[in-house]
């Protein structure tokens, strides 16, 4: 499961519609109480920060939307309570990069990190819970 802090513009097609996929899993445990990854740490990171959930999944949409997807998955605002912006993060922006270019998809992410060549940090370590079950 990952929510990443990077901007939705810089995610490949997978990516992009893989995170709206798990933000919708992350919002029905944390509304809903579903015990599915309770204790997952990127579930715990937005405990208090449904708000800042919402405004995310939001910014998804929008790239969806850009890219010509249909969504039809709306979430509750009124649902949407607590902090407003993320101030927590398992691994910084910089190690979030390197997450990405270390998987082989055709995620953007040159153009976020100037003189950073695409895949110049592939290789970088993942922990055993950020490799998934290959689904990138």
């Amino acid at each position: 499961m990952r929510i990443w802090d990077l901007p939705p513009t810089l995610l490949c097609r997978q990516h992009l519609l893989g995170e709206h996929r798990e933000l919708h899993g992350l919002w029905n445990i944390l509304t809903q109480g579903k015990s599915g990854y309770g204790r997952h740490p990127e579930t715990l990171r937005w405990v208090g920060r449904l708000a800042a959930l919402y405004f995310r999944h939001e910014a998804l949409v929008a790239e969806m939307r850009r890219r010509g997807y249909r969504h039809r998955s709306p979430l509750d605002k009124s649902l949407a309570t607590g902090l407003q912006v993320q101030d927590k993060r398992i691994d910084s922006l910089t190690r979030q990069y390197e997450l990405l270019c270390g998987k082989s998809c055709p995620c953007p992410m040159v153009r976020w990190f100037p003189g950073v060549e695409a895949g110049g940090a592939r290789g970088a370590p993942m922990r055993n819970w950020e490799r998934g079950r290959g689904k990138g």
